[in-house]
């Protein structure tokens, strides 16, 4: 299995609160819905493809729904996900440290299990989506989740 790490990013907000939103997907979709308006066109657009259950999101993709679901909760550090509807085995972990009463570091962590072939052809991509969603990850507004 492939290993494709986030840059380490700054949170400011405490871990508490960071892994109570991110261990609950359904929060985003409360979120998502009462502040349509502030989102990027592009964001809108997609909604529609994504769905958030009680500890599971779905992605509606053109090979099919994407599912994945929480399938660890190390409190306060780690939330692990993985795929339980994919065309290919992948697992996303996210993992939290304290560096200040409301300052946290996150990597997100990508995991692939994918044909050596592929590798070089989708690695780069993959690498960059994991960056990006880092970059996601710190710009969330934890408090009005």
């Amino acid at each position: 299995m492939e290993s494709y790490k986030s840059d380490e990013i700054t949170i400011n907000y405490s871990r508490q609160l960071v892994f109570d939103k991110l261990s609950r997907p359904e929060t985003f979709k409360t979120h998502l819905e009462n502040n349509l308006d502030k989102l990027p066109e592009e964001v809108r657009q997609n909604l529609g493809q994504v769905s958030f259950g009680e500890d599971n999101i779905t992605i509606n993709t053109p090979m099919g729904p994407l599912k994945m679901a929480v399938t660890e909760k190390t409190e306060p550090g780690k939330i692990a996900f993985a795929a339980t509807q994919s065309p290919v085995p992948f697992g996303m972990v996210i993992n939290l440290e304290e560096t200040g009463e409301n300052t946290t570091q996150a990597i997100a962590e990508l995991q692939l299990d994918l044909p050596i072939f592929l590798r070089s052809m989708v690695g780069g991509k993959i690498r960059e989506g994991a960056k990006k969603f880092g970059e996601v990850l710190a710009m969330l507004p934890y408090d009005e989740l």
